[in-house]
């Protein structure tokens, strides 16, 4: 299955690439893209969806996606800014914020939302959540984005300590990729509805 995922972000086009199976996942030709202004990670993830099926070949799939991180000693912020916080110094940015806080003000929970608009206009959609903490310092050369100070529940390492093929099972964007493809499963197999009388 083709599909143009509307989004400059070659990173996240080879991982989604990894997370759907049997999808060949490509970038959007475009350049220029809209701004985000949704007020959720929905909004704008079928915003660029509804952008990219304007502009992809009619017969492929189209994948918006957006996506984000929470942090609790932030008041939930940066979340569905998370990509424009601080013009390429996000990290950065969040680890000063943090100074002086500590345990649940670093609690933290990165949410992926996934929209995949078909040829004929059908629409899927993917959620995934990933909670953890946010360390002290950046650690590990894999991942992305804030990949390298995010410790989810349950580990003692970054996400690009843990690395790609941990990410492959665990991360938020690969439980809004499950999401999905259960979505289109559903949709290609619709439960049979009981016989009367039965």
């Amino acid at each position: 299955m083709k599909a143009r995922l509307a989004s400059r972000n070659a990173n996240k086009a080879r991982e989604l690439g990894r997370l759907l199976p049997g999808w060949e996942v490509d970038l959007l030709d475009a350049d220029d893209y809209p701004p985000e202004t949704g007020e959720s990670y929905y909004d704008n993830a079928l915003a660029k969806a509804r952008f990219g099926r304007g502009r992809a070949p009619g017969d492929v799939w189209v994948l918006g996606e957006d996506s984000g991180i929470e942090v609790a000693g932030l008041d939930g912020r940066p979340g569905v800014h998370s990509s424009r916080s601080a013009a390429g110094d996000e990290v950065g940015l969040m680890l000063r914020q943090l100074e002086g806080v500590e345990d649940d003000g670093r609690r933290a929970r990165y949410v992926c939302e996934l929209v995949a608009l078909g040829p004929a206009g059908e629409e899927l959609r993917g959620t995934g959540t990933l909670s953890g903490r946010i360390a002290a310092q950046p650690s590990g050369a894999q991942g992305f984005g804030f990949d390298p100070v995010f410790i989810p529940e349950g580990e003692e390492r970054t996400v690009a300590e843990l690395g790609d093929e941990w990410k492959a099972d665990h991360s938020h964007r690969a439980k809004a990729a499950r999401a999905l493809l259960a979505s289109l499963g559903n949709k290609r197999c619709p439960t049979t509805p009981p016989k009367a009388g039965a």
